[in-house]
């Protein structure tokens, strides 16, 4: 159990709709039995990296058959996550081969505390992304123009559901370059929802896949919580894929105010 988690609180975890209170046990043992296991992030923020690597090491003694997707890298880096966790590349020779600059941008040392965890303890990571290419072309083109073979594998996803379209809306007020929505229905507005959805899609199909290797291991996807809040987004596009046991966990900052229920299955006050 990590001490930075629980000096302020010994129950800083919250639980059914953030009406129970659990310690840190309560809520690894309750995340455990989950099947697909969504934690997420605001990408620059180093302490809430520090907290999934925290969770995903507190889960170890409950579920060593533990598989990590990363939203970070796509697909075509898989061999580069190998060969780090086989030990036989160094960090430096790690991201360059991934082209971590390129393809995600965030500073690296934010997620290394996350990739040495993995090397140290043997852990699968499987890139859950695609490339910026084809989110680009299926939201400016759509699904049906795009050849299977230019598709990386993905099916069309289901519909965006009216909840999720307010959502995307509410976050960005409809503001795109040259194409600014009136409303989360205005067809102005497509263009940013299909491409979101590329990305949904993406991760929930990969972490479809993951739950589908031998022994059915606990799939832990890290993810941006604009994918996953109000389990809009990612856990739409699982549950259309047929996946239960979905579970959604983000972080509250110390002195953020509870939020309505719906927002998580399980929120994380940070420390001050």
């Amino acid at each position: 159990m990590p001490d930075w988690a629980t000096k302020s609180d010994r129950t800083p975890w919250l639980a059914d709709g953030a009406s129970e209170r659990l310690t840190w046990l309560q809520a690894l043992d309750r995340m455990a039995r989950a099947e697909i296991l969504c934690l997420g992030e605001y990408h620059d923020r180093a302490d809430i990296h520090r907290w999934q690597r925290d969770v995903i090491e507190g889960l170890l003694p409950f579920r060593s058959d533990l598989v990590v997707g990363l939203e970070m890298l796509p697909r075509s880096a898989q061999g580069a996550l190998d060969a780090w966790i086989s030990g036989v590349a160094s960090f430096p020779a790690f991201l360059e081969a991934t082209d971590w600059r390129r393809v995600w941008g965030f500073d690296p040392e934010l997620y290394a505390p996350l990739f040495e965890l993995a090397r140290d303890r043997g852990l699968r990571l499987l890139a859950l992304n695609v490339e910026r290419s084809l989110v680009r072309r299926v939201g400016a083109q759509g699904w049906d123009d795009l050849p299977g073979a230019e598709l990386e594998g993905l099916s069309p996803p289901a519909p965006a559901s009216a909840a999720y379209r307010a959502q995307l809306f509410a976050m960005t007020g409809g503001r795109r370059p040259g194409r600014e929505a009136t409303s989360p229905e205005d067809p102005a507005f497509d263009r940013f929802v299909r491409a979101q959805q590329v990305w949904d899609r993406a991760f929930a199909q990969r972490l479809v896949e993951a739950r589908a290797l031998p022994g059915s291991p606990l799939v832990v996807g890290l993810i941006g919580r604009g994918h996953l809040e109000r389990r809009l987004g990612v856990p739409e596009q699982l549950a259309a894929l047929g996946a239960g046991g979905v579970a959604v966990a983000l972080t509250l900052d110390a002195a953020e105010p509870e939020p309505e229920p719906g927002l998580a299955d399980y929120l994380f006050r940070l420390p001050e």
